[in-house]
């Protein structure tokens, strides 16, 4: 949809042709639309969205658009918007909101609905009992399919998923069944005959990260999720499992960057947050770097006699950061893939080892080629070729060696990432050019 034509609408006030358009758009286009209005203009088109579609298109709202619209709403709006958002996304609301917008829904909520919501805010951050809805579909197993189905047509409408259902009793989990097996069975068989009783489940401490990992493994719509006594508490669907994907992949990739993690978009983060996200690291990483200065102070007879020397100090530390990103980034990548663990440390450091030994060699016959042909020096070509090869086999050894080690003490291994083993590498690649360098040549 055009915005400014959807815009020109809105200004003529033809509301009748607005809610047309807005009535056949997807909710999440909806939102992604109304990202691009003024305030006036988003509470203006948030009241044409129709009904059914309202709360869908506001959960997926950046929390800048749902923080203006609860402070504009009537108590009346508020309630309406409320009774028909998901118990998850409510709580996801809660979460970015600020403290008077928080009271101020809590107190519009029914007191069972405020007792649910302050359970699960309670619930650790980045757990399996955060990010989970208590909306499901329980049956028993002494029903039968049509009764089930009966079941499911009468209350299914209030819940987040009807495509498992949940087959408890007094709040043990004891088997689920999918709609697809409802659809296909006869009427008359019990849900005990029907139910699958190997079941994959999490705790409500579980981490979200290994919560998005298992409906990756087992390619699942929903995951149960249940309390310190195994009693059943909720589930955790396949678009939370995806939200956790994508803000830990960004996680990650703020990182490997060297910048510290932050939840708001680019454009809602301020200049004064963007550089003090960045700064912290970039400071470490230049007085780090200051080590590699000291090293080359101490090589200053080497330079004086082969003032040449010096050329080669770039390529070197950048062809080693290189691989040892190369090498960081597969690892962390395998890592977080749960391809790679640290049992896995030496076929790892065997693998990385090998390939080294190749990229060693062929970057230094090219180099060797190449000073031959500029500089006539077979020495010289000697020395940087050898400094290739034992720059790429050591990069290539921390890169992989870092992150695992990361992992097995508890650490993000994204940390270990790009700028740190860069900045880690290019002392080593200094320390290896200058000492071959000074027995070849005797200096």
């Amino acid at each position: 949809m055009n915005k400014d034509i959807f815009v020109k609408l809105l200004q003529q006030r033809q509301f009748k042709a607005v809610r047309s358009i807005l009535d056949v758009m997807n909710e999440v286009d909806i939102a992604s639309l109304l990202s691009d209005l003024n305030d006036r203009e988003l509470a203006l088109a948030f009241r044409l969205i129709p009904k059914d579609k309202a709360a869908e298109v506001f959960s997926n709202m950046e929390t800048s658009m749902q923080t203006y619209l609860v402070e504009i709403f009537s108590e009346k709006e508020l309630k309406e918007l409320l009774d028909d958002l998901y118990m998850d996304d409510t709580v996801d609301l809660l979460e970015e909101l600020p403290a008077n917008l928080v009271k101020r829904i809590l107190d519009t909520v029914s007191a069972s609905d405020r007792s649910l919501i302050n359970q699960l805010l309670n619930h650790p951050e980045d757990s399996a009992g955060s990010i989970m809805t208590t909306e499901y579909v329980d049956i028993r197993e002494t029903m039968t399919v049509a009764e089930s189905m009966a079941h499911i047509k009468q209350t299914g409408i209030h819940k987040e998923t009807i495509y498992t259902c949940y087959v408890t009793d007094k709040r043990k989990l004891l088997g689920i069944v999918s709609a697809k097996d409802l659809m296909t069975s006869d009427d008359d068989l019990l849900i005990r005959d029907l139910m699958e009783t190997e079941i994959i489940s999490v705790n409500t401490h579980t981490d979200q990260e290994a919560v998005a990992q298992l409906f990756t493994k087992y390619d699942l719509l929903a995951l149960p999720v249940l309390d310190q006594d195994s009693y059943m508490v909720g589930i955790v669907t396949f678009d939370d499992a995806m939200d956790v994907m994508v803000e830990e992949a960004t996680e990650d990739i703020t990182k490997m960057a060297a910048m510290s993690p932050n939840e708001k978009t680019y454009f809602e983060t301020s200049i004064f947050d963007h550089a003090r996200h960045r700064i912290i690291w970039l400071l470490i990483l230049m007085f780090s770097a200051t080590v590699t200065g000291t090293i080359i102070t101490k090589y200053e007879d080497a330079f004086a006699a082969i003032p040449l020397l010096v050329a080669f100090i770039p390529m070197l530390m950048d062809t080693g950061g290189n691989c040892g990103s190369q090498s960081s980034t597969l690892i962390i990548r395998g890592i977080a893939l749960n391809e790679i663990r640290f049992q896995d440390l030496f076929r790892v450091i065997f693998k990385e080892f090998g390939v080294s030994l190749i990229v060693g060699v062929v970057l230094a016959l090219a180099n060797g080629a190449r000073i031959l042909l500029m500089y006539h020096d077979i020495s010289l070509a000697l020395v940087i070729g050898l400094s290739l090869i034992g720059t790429a086999i050591l990069a290539k050894l921390i890169g992989c060696v870092l992150p695992l080690f990361a992992k097995r003490i508890g650490l993000d291994p994204a940390i270990m990432a790009s700028p740190l083993i860069t900045t880690l590498v290019d002392t080593c690649s200094i320390l290896i050019y200058f000492n071959i360098a000074t027995m070849l040549f005797k200096l």
